[in-house]
């Protein structure tokens, strides 16, 4: 299995604080101020685009919504070698939430992580 983000999908924009109770734990204040303030009234990143799915600052994105060895350990803790099960497990868990486990996004992205 190797973790792929997949097009036309935008499951891990959906920012809404309930949905990710445990911020704090991972983010600085300083990060955690700057999440708070990309959050949308509707849940959704303030930059993130609908028609398109796609990230208005993805070359200017926040390291907490990058996925790369060096984020998994800075702000998770986690082990580099576990990036690929890690970030297959947590774009599941949000394309679930925001789409729907059957829905297309899914199976993309199933797809994608054979």
């Amino acid at each position: 299995m190797s973790w792929n983000c997949v097009r036309n999908c935008g499951a891990c924009c959906y920012l809404a604080p309930a949905e990710r109770p445990f911020l704090d734990e991972y983010l600085d204040p300083e990060q955690l101020a700057l999440y708070h303030s990309l959050v949308g009234q509707d849940g959704w990143c303030r930059h993130f685009e609908p028609e398109t799915r796609t990230c208005g600052i993805y070359e200017h994105r926040p390291a907490f919504c990058r996925v790369s060895p060096e984020v998994l350990v800075e702000l998770y803790d986690e082990a580099p070698e576990d990036l690929d099960a890690w970030a297959t497990h947590c774009c599941r868990e949000h394309i679930e939430a925001v789409h729907g486990a059957r829905s297309p996004e899914m199976g993309r992205f199933n797809r994608a992580v054979r």
